[in-house]
């Protein structure tokens, strides 16, 4: 009898090299399963199968390695259509070279296809046909992006090539500008709780152009306080089923480049009439708490609000004010920074792992040319308003999923919700990170083969004033599970929060709208429709795929900004960090500026390097010379490519 041939679906992710690696979603709710459980499929096999695709493949059997290989007989979905690159000329045949790395074939462009596009610019192109995975896919310039290696042109490449304009449809500004004339009025105003009279005020990055979160303070008594958290109400403005709804749906969220903003909402809205800026009415959705001095909540409020911010502070501005006695409101900020600090006492007894990763920042000249890189400061301002942030999130999310007893609903109030979920870690990346602390001497137990949370913290503790501090911390952050959103709750793993939920950016994040409509819908006593659940969880991994192309488009700015900064640099010598050890090379992080690049094992010196992977350092067989994790080394940039985003050192 005839063995069945058993058709599988899940997203394909494809290597530099041109492999595919197939995760079978099994239905569970965890995505904690070994890696080696992925097919692996070949490049005879993809079948022109790209990066990210829904496909079907058939399990074809096991290779001397024990791993499941397998072959794509469908695409069921593209991840993607569209590539940025240069458009290239060889024997009067026109073609496009991707950018992306994860593309491992040109596109071919037929001459009436190219849109007056010229040989030598970067542009945009589509994939129109491709069925044979033997030749090339052949595609239409749909933009010309420009010159390459000139800044807009790199910025506008990075953005359109993961689906983000800057520009929006005009029926879409049209109704932004008509809401924006119409204004505040007084009927908007009305049946909402009036916060105008007490003080509120927004905290900010210093470049900030839209402020969407404002914290009100009251003293009630010398032990009792009145804390709101007042969010901009975008869905008071952005109803269902207009063009302004479609397309923030469509987005899913604002797109931060180092040099500019793609936002989610039109200008009217994210920086006038939704942005609370100060001595202006403006409308919110809030929770509004009363609590003690030791930040226990005591009672909590849920709906409308109108404020009248008294005062916009920058990050900077307030910690002075924390540290200044004699300055306005320093009363009300020390107190409200001592209550933060008790709320993240709380969080890390409960098992939160401290994640916050060191950014940097450039300064640009007038040609957006980098002239100084810097890191970003995080003082107690920036901790402040996080706390009051996560719990109002997590708040609003208690409030849909516990009754006023206490107890757990099967069904969230009014039916459904969309929560901010975070998994356990993945089992095979915690082995992984075991054996990197193990190569530098630091045992580690595992519960479950996952690392404790609280262990995890102990680690960056006292690795925090050591070189590896920097690796170890992005080594943590790899292990872990990517927070999404969903309609099935499992608990945020990072935050320890049994309920979580993003209810404080909807300016810039399309999953915070439908929170607020929910919340709202839930105060007025709706409950939603059950045909409507599966679209609210459609648009949440909608969002949640948004968001990480997004997060992809900012470091891939970010990388190009420090590629560029380190295009005129050389020749020089700097302080580096050895931040990666691999077969090929060491990577290495530019001390002041976090600018990462290669050390090729070729270029190491007189010796022949071997790889040791269970101490994670390479070991020159002559001289015995070993290089590890966290070691400082001198380093000269020897060169760069601006159209591969990569930096070469090379050892002084």
């Amino acid at each position: 009898m005839k063995k069945e041939t058993k058709i599988l679906e899940g997203i394909i992710s494809i290597t530099s090299k041109g492999t595919g690696y197939v995760r079978i979603d099994d239905g569970t709710k965890t995505p904690n399963k070994d890696k080696k459980d992925d097919i692996e499929i070949d490049s005879m096999h993809l079948n022109t199968a790209l990066h990210g695709d829904t496909v079907e493949v058939i399990i074809h059997s096991k290779n001397s390695k024990g791993r499941i290989v397998g072959e794509v007989t469908k695409i069921i979905s593209r991840a993607k259509n569209g590539f940025s690159g240069v458009l290239e000329e060889e024997n009067s045949m026109f073609f496009l070279k991707p950018d992306d790395t994860k593309m491992y074939t040109d596109i071919l462009i037929l001459k009436e296809d190219l849109n007056n596009a010229k040989v030598g610019e970067k542009v945009f192109v589509e994939i129109i046909s491709w069925k044979d995975s033997h030749k090339a896919p052949k595609g239409k310039v749909v933009k010309i992006l420009g010159k390459p290696g000139d800044n807009n042109t790199e910025m506008f490449s990075i953005a359109i090539e993961r689906g983000f304009v800057a520009e929006f449809p005009d029926a879409v500004e049209a109704e932004a500008r008509a809401i924006e004339k119409k204004g505040i009025t007084e009927k908007d105003t009305s049946g909402r709780r009036d916060f105008r009279d007490i003080l509120t005020f927004t905290i900010d990055p210093d470049d900030a152009k839209d402020f969407d979160d404002a914290i009100s303070y009251k003293k009630i008594s010398d032990n009792e306080y009145e804390i709101g958290v007042h969010i901009a109400d975008v869905s008071h403005y952005l109803q269902t089923g207009t063009e302004l709804d479609k397309e923030a749906r469509k987005r899913g969220t604002s797109v931060y480049l180092v040099d500019r903003t793609i936002p989610m909402l039109p200008e009217a809205l994210s920086n006038d009439l939704c942005s609370l800026v100060p001595n202006q009415d403006r409308l919110c959705m809030a929770a509004v708490f009363v609590v003690d001095k030791n930040a226990h909540v005591k009672s909590e409020w849920f709906g409308k609000t109108v404020i009248h911010s008294k005062k916009r502070l920058t990050y900077a501005s307030a910690e002075k004010i924390i540290n200044d006695k004699n300055a306005e409101l320093h009363d009300e900020l020390f107190t409200l920074n001592e209550m933060a600090k008790k709320l993240t006492e709380e969080r890390f007894a409960k098992g939160a792992i401290s994640l916050d990763q060191e950014e940097v920042k450039f300064v640009l000249d007038e040609n957006a040319v980098p002239i100084k890189v810097i890191l970003k400061e995080r003082g107690d301002s920036n901790r402040l308003i996080e706390e009051f942030m996560l719990l109002a999130n997590k708040k609003v999310a208690e409030r849909m999923s516990v009754d006023d007893k206490g107890k757990k609903l099967k069904i969230p109030l009014g039916g459904v919700f969309v929560y901010r979920v975070h998994d356990l870690p993945n089992k095979e990346k915690m082995e992984s990170l075991a054996l990197m602390l193990k190569g530098l001497g630091y045992k580690t137990t595992m519960n479950k083969g996952i690392i404790p949370s609280a262990e995890l913290n102990k680690i960056l503790k006292d690795f925090e004033h050591k070189n590896e501090k920097d690796t170890i911390h992005k080594s943590i952050i790899r292990s872990m599970a990517k927070a999404v959103y969903s309609t099935k709750n499992i608990g945020h793993y990072g935050l320890a929060f049994e309920y979580y939920t993003h209810f404080t950016s909807p300016i810039r994040r399309y999953p915070d709208v439908m929170v607020h409509r929910l919340l709202e819908d839930n105060i007025l006593g709706k409950k939603i429709d059950t045909e409507k659940w599966a679209e609210y969880e459609k648009i949440s991994i909608k969002s949640s795929e948004q968001e990480k192309r997004a997060s992809d488009a900012e470091r891939t700015s970010i990388k190009y900004k420090q590629v560029e900064y380190m295009s005129s640099r050389v020749g020089q010598v700097f302080d580096g960090i050895v931040s990666g050890v691999t077969e090929w090379g060491l990577y290495v992080e530019e001390k002041e500026t976090k600018c990462e690049g290669l050390i090729r094992v070729r270029d190491l010196g007189d010796d022949f390097y071997i790889f040791n992977e269970k101490k994670t350092e390479l070991v020159g067989q002559k001289k015995k010379k070993k290089y590890s994790l966290g070691d400082r080394i001198k380093i000269k940039v020897k060169n760069v490519d601006s159209v591969k985003k990569t930096i070469d050192y090379e050892l002084v």
